[in-house]
């Protein structure tokens, strides 16, 4: 099993930044990748951003590109979420997700049921 533990959220004006930190404890050493999702109230859960465990590849939802980074600290067994230039529609709950299988590409790294341990989530809002 994998645990994860996110934290780092809050309250933020418009064109802020905020940094998500998810920590990974348990049976890390099978972790294929590991990404962030969001559900804003009233909607789906969408994918956000993935990074590979393997080769640290990255991917991003386009409404975040350019504006998010993600990055893991191997050492600490954490990803991060650097969120910049925050807009009110970022406003949502955030979740981390590890992913244990082998999966290659955005197609894969984005699709929520292929992963298999999930985060309790942190809110993040955005006033304007």
């Amino acid at each position: 099993q994998v645990q994860l533990v996110e934290s780092g959220g809050g309250l933020v004006q418009a064109g802020g930044s905020l940094r998500l930190s998810c920590a990974a404890s348990g049976r890390t050493f099978s972790i294929d990748a590991m990404g962030w999702f969001r559900q804003a109230p009233g909607k789906e859960r969408e994918f956000v951003a993935a990074i590979s465990w393997r080769d640290s590849r990255t991917y991003y939802a386009d409404s975040v590109k350019g504006r998010f980074t993600i990055s893991r600290d191997n050492a600490k067994n954490t990803v991060y979420l650097q969120m910049n230039s925050l807009r009110s529609d970022d406003t949502a709950v955030y979740y981390c997700a590890a992913d244990l299988q082998y999966c290659s590409g955005y197609a894969c790294y984005r699709r929520e049921n292929d992963y298999d341990y999930w985060g309790q989530g942190t809110q993040v809002t955005v006033s304007s």
